[in-house]
């Protein structure tokens, strides 16, 4: 697999978003979950995306990490060569979702994602979403003590517009490789931050990748005219437009099955003529799709 830079990271321009393995109501049992996860790394991913979050409820914090080191110590390659990038800064009370930015609760959060992940330190810890009740350089500043005490070695931001993007970066300097944010075919209201990315020198991780493919917008509909012409699924073109998109770009596509996870893999090796790039480009958005990020 074709390979771009996550700060110090080199890893597969394509990963694994494991949320989907912990999350959903109908999440696969434990053995086909490690599956899909073992089909993944076979497939040449380097990089798996999780978060102590990911799960039903507040009983079962850290379920999504478990799984993956799990599937880490279970896989026949060798797991040093993966970066697990973990998230802290949500909670789950009751299995809703709610914001939890306070320095105190990332300490904490950090150091149990590092025992859930079975590792001395994090390879990339990123703060999940802005907590409106914290100042933003405060949870950040919480990155960068986690950092300097050797908890994780790399951080990120995620759900950031360019402004908070901005703040993170004065606040964490080197230490601040990544920024993940939606982004799609059909869903590009983020180009802003994903251009900031770029000028900052930072991977910029595009999450829900293939939002839209299957919808009747123009964009999907460009979409799935290119994977006619080159004998592939939209879901594989969508993503190989996505690296073409942008050389920052390390796509996460979620799944829970080895056979879709195999087919978005092989989109790293997916040339798209300059023609078909332009094609998706210039396809007008969807009215019926959101246009800002409120967060």
């Amino acid at each position: 697999m074709r390979t771009r830079r996550i700060g110090p990271w080199q890893v597969g321009s394509v990963g694994l978003g494991a949320m989907h393995l912990s999350s959903r109501p109908d999440r696969p049992a434990h053995a086909d979950a490690a599956a899909t996860m073992h089909a993944a790394l076979d497939a040449g991913v380097t990089v798996v995306d999780t978060a102590d979050v990911y799960c039903h409820d507040d009983t079962e914090i850290g379920h999504n990490e478990r799984l993956v080191a799990d599937a880490l110590r279970t896989w026949s390659g060798d797991a040093g060569e993966v970066l697990v990038a973990t998230k802290g800064g949500l909670a789950r009370p009751g299995g809703g979702w709610d914001f939890c930015g306070r320095p105190e609760h990332l300490h904490a959060a950090a150091r149990a994602s590092a025992r859930a992940l079975g590792v001395e330190a994090i390879g990339l810890y990123q703060l999940h979403w802005p907590d409106p009740s914290v100042p933003y350089a405060e949870s950040v500043g919480a990155l960068a003590e986690l950092v300097d005490a050797g908890v994780v070695r790399t951080v990120g931001v995620s759900n950031v517009d360019v402004a908070k993007l901005d703040t993170a970066a004065g606040v964490l300097g080197d230490r601040l490789v990544s920024v993940q944010n939606p982004f799609s075919v059909e869903d590009r209201w983020g180009e802003p931050m994903l251009r900031r990315a770029e000028e900052l020198g930072l991977a910029f991780l595009p999450y829900t990748p293939l939002a839209g493919v299957a919808g009747d917008g123009a964009r999907a509909l460009a979409t799935r005219e290119v994977a006619a012409e080159l004998g592939v699924s939209p879901q594989r073109a969508a993503l190989a437009w996505l690296l073409a998109h942008s050389p920052a770009v390390v796509a996460i596509p979620g799944s829970t099955r080895p056979e879709s996870i195999r087919d978005s893999a092989a989109a790293a090796d997916l040339d798209l003529s300059a023609e078909q790039v332009r094609r998706i480009d210039d396809a007008p958005a969807d009215p019926a799709r959101p246009t800002t990020f409120a967060h």
